[in-house]
């Protein structure tokens, strides 16, 4: 509100502004009590990256402090993690050649890496959320989500796959299921299955709205899961994953997962896309997942290791603006390093 007030008629009207927004931001103290939006390490999902061995690390280049570690490795890790206060895991595994198939049949193998390390870490840290992947392009010959036959990305035989991979992940000790694929359908038929197998208590967090995004090319370089160079196959993963052109198809996408059953919604990839979260907060009272996305991560990393961003300021910044954007966890790379930040 301004109001102006004539002191004498040859002067100018003194201007008087009752209403200062900046009266609440003049100090540290002030501008903590009206904080709208606040970051805890009770946010965060951590993304890890499994391989075979023993007393294994190998550095992910194109993700500086990104590691694919061993499964007792990946267990240390996971008590440290626990102890900072970050109380889920993501997991992909980092699949030999030769356990590659068209079906992903390593994929639901009862002592396959995966299934092993979901036993291993809930044996050492009980209360962590374990939260398996669930698609099929770390186990593919030709590294897409889904099964191919004639050329192409077959949906239903995929979904097929996916439930077992599913109910493998839950005999394991799995606390959630990620499916990540962007098959039709498949949040309801691992619903089933899970019902069916009795793992009424497992939840889903489906990728409801992963978009074909050029900013996954560091995850792929990870796992080695690109899609491979094949002219008899689709050349990358437009079939399946979200057109990044569109928005109203989200929502639809995200509808028909939560009437299929999911537990949780995930929106994918983060920054470039708060809109959509903002959008499907709108629209949904489910819990909001969003993924901190590897390119995301590489990029800010490339910034802050050339002196243009401050590390630990634009991490947090960059998590802040997710979760007031609508999202109720972060899937991100970043989760540890944010976690003692904000420990101090």
């Amino acid at each position: 509100m301004i109001k102006f007030a004539s002191v004498k008629s040859n002067t100018i009207p003194l201007m008087i502004i009752y209403s200062r927004n900046r009266r609440l931001r003049t100090n540290a103290a002030i501008r903590a009590l009206v904080q709208e939006t606040i970051l805890t390490t009770n946010d965060f999902v951590m993304p890890i990256f499994v391989m075979e061995g023993e007393n294994k690390q190998e550095a992910i280049a194109s993700m500086p402090g990104i590691y694919r570690r061993s499964l007792d490795l990946t267990v240390k890790e996971c008590k440290e993690l626990f102890s900072l206060g970050v109380k889920a895991v993501n997991l992909y595994m980092k699949v030999s050649e030769n356990l590659k198939d068209n079906r992903g049949t390593e994929s639901w193998n009862k002592n396959g890496l995966m299934q092993n390390t979901i036993k291993a870490i809930k044996d050492a840290v009980p209360e962590m959320i374990i939260m398996p992947d669930v698609a099929l392009d770390p186990y593919s010959i030709y590294g897409h989500d889904g099964i191919i036959t004639n050329g192409k990305v077959d949906n239903d035989a995929t979904n097929d796959a996916l439930v077992k991979m599913s109910v493998s992940h839950a005999e394991a000790g799995a606390d959630i299921v990620a499916p990540s694929d962007m098959m039709d359908g498949r949040v309801a038929a691992i619903r089933t299955g899970l019902e069916e197998s009795g793992f009424t208590d497992v939840g889903i967090v489906s990728y409801a709205a992963k978009y074909a995004s050029s900013f996954y090319g560091p995850f792929r370089s990870a796992l080695d899961s690109a899609p491979v160079d094949n002219q008899e196959i689709p050349k990358d993963k437009k079939t399946y994953q979200m057109d990044f052109h569109n928005s109203r198809e989200a929502i639809d996408e995200v509808l028909k997962d939560v009437a299929e059953g999911a537990d949780i919604i995930m929106i994918k990839p983060g920054m470039p896309y708060l809109d959509i979260v903002a959008k499907v907060r709108d629209v949904i009272d489910l819990p909001i997942a969003v993924y901190n996305v590897s390119g995301e991560y590489a990029m800010l990393k490339a910034a802050a290791q050339n002196g243009w961003l401050d590390n630990d300021k634009a991490i947090i910044e960059s998590l802040t603006c997710i979760k007031r954007a609508g999202a109720d966890m972060i899937f991100t790379y970043a989760a540890k390093e944010a976690a003692i930040l904000l420990n101090g």
